[in-house]
């Protein structure tokens, strides 16, 4: 059998690999997602602050406690707090991310002369950030809801529609689903850091093997989003800022750009406030990269064998129609033959 190739797979057919990759992985590691949501909103206490109702604005000093506290308060449902909107943005995020990540691949590969070799860093950085600003253009606005989802205190928890209408009444209008737009663009460079080390580490460590064993994918999945993580975590932090409430210090003024996020987190916690909840960050990218990967490789291949399976099958369509047409000519072929002997005789 032939070595399997992701070439025979259309850009549709990665994107399908990869968002149900991605499903998979966030799926399974939900928790931290909304444990490093809640401490990257958070603002740290300071004692001159007026009285807070820990139920309405509850401070976690860590991962574990975040848990703890979220079960303690709101059940284990409260863990899963926006889930279906979460996945649904992971879905079409990355259905959008890989179809135009693997369609400007291939266009660039195509136009390289003779053939040319694998591309550079910097040439998969600038792919996966071409990649990545189209795909925010189209999914942010499930993003944005999802993060308000995640951090409504428990007596004020709300659906999708009825979140997306809140942001929407509010002082920003339509265009509050757009919060943070500026910022995902500047964070499309996590993504490409971590597709364009995916491939270098796979370069380095895997040479010239076409097909990854499943270990083998999660393993450069985790070590490519854990250094894409630590050098944009404070751009996370601060997108995240901007797209969930305002805290109560504001007095529900919204943050109008990710630099005022920035300084005001360094104001109130200093420069380590930037990093805050990058533990559950890192754990969690790990993890879902990992899987992601891991599952995208393999349905990956899965799709190559059913495009070859389908190929197959039509080939032998054709091959019976055409044998069927060429038996049909012969047979009008003898019978002019005999008519016209008869006609001679």
């Amino acid at each position: 059998m032939a070595a399997l190739s992701k070439n025979e797979v259309p850009p549709w057919g990665l994107a399908i690999a990869g968002s149900t990759g991605a499903i998979i992985a966030n799926a399974l590691v939900y928790p931290l997602d909304i444990v490093k949501t809640r401490l990257q909103v958070q603002v740290k206490p300071k004692p001159g602050d007026a009285l807070r109702d820990p139920r309405d604005d509850p401070h976690y000093t860590g991962t574990l406690h975040a848990i703890s506290s979220i079960m303690e308060q709101e059940g284990l449902s409260g863990l899963y707090s926006g889930m279906a909107g979460s996945l649904i943005g992971v879905a079409s995020t990355n259905f959008a991310y890989f179809y135009w990540y693997s369609t400007v691949r291939t266009l660039y590969l195509s136009k390289l002369k003779n053939g040319g070799g694998a591309p550079g860093t910097a040439v998969e950085l600038s792919l996966g950030a071409v990649a990545g600003a189209l795909a925010q253009m189209f999914t942010i606005p499930i993003a944005v809801v999802t993060t308000r989802q995640q951090t409504q205190p428990k007596g004020q928890k709300k659906g999708m529609l009825a979140t997306a209408k809140e942001v929407i009444d509010s002082e920003d209008g339509w265009s509050g689903l757009w919060r943070g737009f500026k910022a995902s663009l500047v964070l499309v460079v996590n993504p490409a850091i971590t597709y364009g080390a995916y491939q270098r580490l796979r370069d380095v460590l895997y040479p010239g093997k076409v097909n990854l064993r499943a270990h083998e994918a999660f393993l450069l999945g985790a070590m490519s989003k854990s250094l894409a993580t630590i050098a944009t975590q404070p751009l996370i932090v601060a997108k995240v800022g901007l797209q969930s409430r305002p805290p109560p210090s504001r007095n529900g003024k919204p943050f109008k750009s990710f630099v005022e996020v920035m300084n005001y987190i360094i104001t109130h916690e200093g420069p380590t406030g930037l990093f805050k909840g990058i533990g559950p960050q890192i754990l969690k990218g790990l993890l879902v990269q990992g899987f992601l990967m891991m599952t995208k490789e393999r349905m990956e291949l899965a799709f190559v064998l059913l495009f070859r399976y389908v190929r197959k099958v039509r080939a032998e369509q054709l091959a019976k129609l055409q044998k069927l047409a060429a038996e049909k000519v012969a047979v009008a072929a003898e019978r002019t033959r005999v008519a016209a002997e008869k006609v001679a005789a």
